[in-house]
């Protein structure tokens, strides 16, 4: 890094900028985080409200899995048009816009309680948390870097518990503030909309991560590649999260019907228990194996994806249908999905180098965000002709079985590439 004097004309804005007020790195890191955790919280805390919504709107289990299809495709579009941006053009400068993106779907889910309200604020949550889960965890293993530049494992470890930790929350927030206190449809969101603004200024208040470069590159969208040197543990790793992110994104999205359903317990707090049971489960894993290397992680996860399935469909096929089952086999779902999915992302950054990584990644996720939604939109059709008992057993066999089929390529050690350690994003709901 070069020391030499900068010229007048940049110096002043920087001389200017210290005036303002900032927090510490070591502040600014924790800052960052609790806005991570924030967004993310958000993103999910409509899940348990899905029920409510289906009574006051008369929704059909159609309708509620393509508003739950569209979130995912804005989180999609904006991971692919805007997730790369803050390597341009500095951290804050995408992570701000993007909470103050969510504060606008908040207010959308507020004052606008309809169908296409729904709509239209899940895009815009969509939208913000694509272009703020990658900014998020770079911004948080910037501060927080060693002395040589080198990531720390507390950043792996504090990014993945505040993106897949708010994922947890946001649903049992939201569930228990619907269930037990008036205006379940609007309380939820202002209390996240409170918790936004205070993450906007945290933000604001925070040391810059990455400065903007100059230059900057004329602008293009991420482009979809896998790394030549090894392309065969990519497209297994891919796949991997496209799976596990299948599972996670039924769980979530169909956990209230399900429950409001066959098992009889329409209750929203119970919704977002569950939800944070599967999440929770992941988050767990994910923060107490964090020097596992990714084989060992994937092969350990593989089995309890299987069997918690396997007690999800048992759940349903029990006379009668079993609430205790059913929460067992979420909890263990998320702690296989947890560890095959942190595995698998591992296994991207190990046989990827810094020319290719960011476009590695955006492939990545973009998989993930495919499997989020195209599945649970087939389920919402499914549903229409088969009863969720029949529904949830073709799913499961055929997450089973496509988990069976890229297990052996997914627990080979990564080759072609010097296996490197760094922040682990694990991908809202």
């Amino acid at each position: 890094m070069s020391i030499a004097t900068p010229p007048p004309r940049s110096s002043q804005p920087a001389a200017h900028a210290r005036t303002l007020p900032q927090l510490s790195s070591g502040r600014g890191f924790w800052a960052v985080a609790f806005a991570f955790l924030v967004l993310t919280a958000f993103s999910t805390a409509p899940s348990a409200l899905y029920g409510l919504y289906e009574r006051q709107e008369q929704l059909s289990s159609l309708t509620l899995t393509v508003v739950y299809a569209v979130y995912a495709a804005g989180v999609v579009a904006s991971l692919l048009l805007a997730g790369h941006l803050s390597d341009w053009y500095g951290r804050r400068a995408v992570l701000i816009p993007a909470l103050v993106l969510a504060g606008v779907a908040a207010l959308v889910f507020i004052a606008w309680q309809s169908l296409a309200g729904l709509l239209v604020a899940r895009v815009l949550t969509g939208v913000a948390l694509g272009a703020a889960v990658a900014t998020a965890t770079a911004y948080i293993a910037d501060l927080d870097a060693g002395p040589d530049g080198s990531v720390t494992r507390r950043s792996g470890i504090v990014a993945t518990v505040a993106n897949i930790g708010g994922l947890a929350l946001g649903p049992l927030i939201a569930g228990v503030l619907a269930q037990y206190v008036p205006a379940g449809l609007t309380l939820p969101y202002v209390l996240l909309l409170a918790a936004l603004v205070v993450a906007v200024v945290a933000v604001a208040v925070s040391p810059e991560g990455h400065q903007p470069i100059h230059p900057r590159p004329s602008y293009r969208p991420q482009q979809l590649r896998a790394p030549a040197q090894a392309r065969g543990p990519f497209i297994a790793a891919t796949t991997g999260a496209f799976l596990i992110f299948a599972v996670g994104g039924l769980f979530a999205g169909l956990a209230g019907a399900f429950l409001a359903g066959p098992l009889n317990h329409p209750s929203a707090a119970l919704t977002g228990f569950a939800i944070l049971l599967n999440f929770g489960a992941g988050v767990l894993v994910q923060a107490t194996t964090t020097r596992w290397p990714a084989s060992k992680l994937i092969a350990v996860g593989i089995a309890p994806t299987i069997i918690g399935l396997i007690i999800l469909v048992t759940s349903a096929w029990t006379s009668p249908a079993s609430l205790a089952l059913f929460l067992i086999g979420g909890a263990v779902v998320g702690a296989g999905g947890g560890a095959i999915l942190r595995g698998s992302l591992t296994v991207v950054i190990a046989t990827t180098d810094a020319a290719d990584r960011a476009g590695a990644l955006a492939t990545f996720f973009t998989a993930a965000y495919v499997g989020l939604a195209l599945p649970v939109l087939g389920l919402g059709i499914a549903l229409q002709f088969l009863t969720p008992r029949v529904t949830l057993l073709i799913f499961a066999v055929v997450v089973g079985l496509g988990i069976l089929a890229a297990a052996p390529f997914l627990v080979r050690q990564p080759t072609g590439a010097q296996t490197r350690r760094g922040p682990v994003a694990a991908a809202p709901e």
